[in-house]
This record gives structure tokens, C-alpha cells and sequence, in this order.
């Protein structure tokens, strides 16, 4: 069964984020939290949902990852494009950057 994680968009800059276990957001898939099992996912959300209302983020929703290795990889398409950044204007996204 996959896991899943959560995404959102900070609402300062519309950058894609990921909650991390801690509470916060990072900018990297591999930082986020992983929920195993619906109880989990449901919690995740909850605590998203409570930042969206206060005005962190906006639009925060569970996807679908498989956990290889320990890093968390995107099932469905738009969970993969939204790790590279912007589908136009490929020079301008996080895919530019050097890691």
C-alpha cells in the first residue's frame, strides 16, 4: 500500500512545499512526512489545513509516494512535475539549480 505526504503552496511566493514531520514546510520532497496508513494521513492533513487557515499556506493535500531507500518518490504525474518546479520556462525552476 503507498504512503502519502503532504503538499501545499507557501503563500508568500506560491513556492511547492512539503510538511515535514516537525510541523514545518520545506521545499524538498525527501524532508517530508510520510504517513503510513489513513489515521496518519488524516493527522498530517489536519495539522496543514490548520496552517492554510491561518494564512502559511494555501491549498495543502495528501498524494501518493513509494518510499525507495528512504526517499519519498511522487506516484502520480502532477506529484512529479511539482517536484521540479515550473513546466515552462525550465531555466527559471528549482530543476536549474545544482544539487
Amino acid at each position: 500500500m503507498p504512503s502519502t505526504a503532504i503538499t501545499a503552496n507557501r503563500l508568500l511566493d506560491g513556492a511547492v512545499i512539503y510538511l515535514t514531520a516537525d510541523g514545518g514546510w520545506s521545499e524538498r520532497l525527501a524532508d517530508a512526512a510520510i504517513a503510513d496508513g489513513k489515521d496518519a494521513e488524516t493527522d498530517l492533513l489536519a495539522a496543514a489545513e490548520t496552517q492554510a487557515r491561518a494564512g502559511t499556506v494555501i491549498g495543502p493535500y495528501a498524494f501518493k509516494v513509494e518510499v525507495e531507500a528512504g526517499t519519498p518518490i511522487p506516484l502520480g504525474r502532477r506529484e512529479a512535475i511539482r517536484t521540479l518546479g515550473p513546466s515552462v520556462r525550465t531555466d527559471l525552476g528549482t530543476q536549474t539549480a545544482t544539487h
